[in-house]
This record gives structure tokens, sequence and C-alpha cells, in this order.
């Protein structure tokens, strides 16, 4: 099932969006008393999830992060992968943890297309479910990404943005190999790891990739996606040089030539960075420098 704007943007009164998720639950659970209520909603579910973050960090030997909430949800709420990126609001935003390919694929793929769940959970505010790429609704929405996505080897998707109150920090982007909805018990626990995530990542932010105490770049970003990110925003800047345009007008064209040759967004940008590719104001003289 994929949710219209209005359910997953939190408005109240709709049923199985955002607000109405939270605001039903406690009535249900008021009927056995606040200390039945505290447990369940408090110490069991966030307790047991940020238990599960935490085994996730120790695997790794290192300290907790937002990287970890990304890796312990994909088998807590039984998906196939996931990704998680750190974005301010209207940003393209820096890959921070996938745990497959084919989750890889999918955000690079939202980046280079300008389209897809994690745009619309980071502009909505609210957690995007697509429950089934192939049906016309998902096409209608988004007509580059869905068909990509699913030749890329997703079923479902489901996306939920990492905010605390007015801040949007990025998103939490998970899929499935086969269509399907989330169950009440999955989605509520994809909750808390988003939020969860979200501390996290606003915790880690004062830690640098040029930090010598840590082994990964802010939120528990691998330095090789970082060393891709990197790259984008260095080919990017190269190209506001040989476009003579803006920033915005720039990373459009970077997009617009690796979609329209059908090629890695990542790889492009190393050719422009390593001078092997060069792009001109006219399109149709575009090539190899």
């Amino acid at each position: 099932m994929l949710l219209p704007r209005h359910m997953v943007s939190g408005h109240p009164g709709w049923p199985g969006s955002f607000c109405s998720l939270h605001a039903t639950r406690p009535r249900r659970a008021l009927q056995h008393g606040p200390a039945v209520l505290a447990a369940r909603m408090t110490g069991s579910r966030v307790g047991r999830i940020w238990g599960l973050v935490a085994a996730q960090a120790g695997r790794r030997g290192d300290r907790v992060s937002a990287a970890d909430a990304c890796t312990a949800a994909v088998a807590a709420v039984s998906v196939t992968g996931g990704w998680l990126t750190a974005a301010s609001d209207g940003q393209a935003g820096h890959l921070m943890r996938v745990t497959d390919a084919v989750g890889e694929q999918l955000a690079e793929l939202q980046l280079t297309l300008g389209e897809g769940p994690s745009l619309d959970a980071s502009a909505s505010g609210g957690p995007v479910l697509a429950s089934e790429l192939g049906t016309a609704e998902a096409g209608r929405r988004w007509p580059a990404f869905a068909p990509a996505a699913r030749q890329a080897g997703a079923g479902a998707i489901f996306v939920f943005p990492l905010r605390i109150g007015a801040i949007g920090v990025g998103v939490l982007g998970l899929y499935r190999a086969w269509p399907g909805p989330l169950s009440t018990l999955q989605l509520g626990d994809a909750l808390v790891f988003a939020d969860t995530a979200t501390l996290l990542l606003l915790d880690g932010q004062e830690y640098t990739p040029g930090n010598p105490s840590a082994r990964t770049g802010p939120g528990g970003q691998p330095a090789d996606l970082a060393l891709h990110r990197a790259e984008i925003d260095q080919a990017t800047g190269m190209l506001t040089e040989q476009l003579g345009t803006g920033i915005a007008s720039a990373f459009m064209r970077l997009r617009a030539y690796a979609f329209v040759n059908d090629l890695r967004l990542n790889d492009v940008a190393r050719d422009i960075v390593a001078r092997r590719l060069r792009l001109y104001p006219d399109p149709s003289q575009d090539g190899g420098a």
C-alpha cells in the first residue's frame, strides 16, 4: 500500500497516519493502568531497540552511532536492506550507511533522478510507505524511480524522516525484495529506530572524519561513503567553472548526464574529478577531456 501524502504527513484523524499511530495507542493502554503503559510504551520497546543498536556497535567494536541503528533495523524489522542519509532540509544529503549493494543503488537512484520516497519523506516530515512498487499509483508518483527500483531488486520501500520538531537531519530507508506492508509491530519498531538514529546522528555531528580517535565519520559514516560524497561535491564544484553556472544547476547537469547515459552518479563524478570527462554548456559537446 502506498499511503497518500495527507496520510504519511501526519494529519490527525486519518487512520494509519503518523499522528494517529501515536494518538490511539495511549487510549488503549490506559485501560491497563499507567504502570503497564510505561513498561510497554517506554521500557519494553525503546529499551529493546536501544539494546539492539548497542549490540550492533559492539560487534563493530566502536562507539554507538546512527549507522548502527540502520543496520540493526534491517534485522529487527525483517526487511532485506536499508540505507541512512544525513541531510538538512532541501539538501541532497550524505549517505551514511548502506547495508547492501541494492540499498546503495536505491539511495543513489533517488539522488540521480531527483525523485523517490526519501525526498518525499524529507519534504513531508512523515513516513512514506510504498508496500508495492509495481502499482500504477507508485508509477504515477515516481515515474522514473519506481521502475528503476524494481529493476534494482526492490519490491517495497519504507522511508522514515529523521526529525526532531522542525529540525530535519536525514532519512532512514528500508526495502524488501518482495512486495507487502509492514506489520503494526514492525512499523512501530521502525519508527523507534528512526528516532534513535536521529538522536545518534545529532550527537555524532561534532565528530569529523579527521578525528584520529574515530575510525568513522559523523554518525558512523564509513570512509568509503564519505569519499563518494566528496567526489560528487568536488565534481559539482568543477562543473560550476566548466559550465559557468551555480551549484544547483551544476548538480542537475551531473545528475542528467548520469541518467541519460545510464551511469552511476559516483562513476560520473569520479571521471570528472580525474579529468577523464568534461561537460560543456552545450550538452551535445559533452565528452572526454
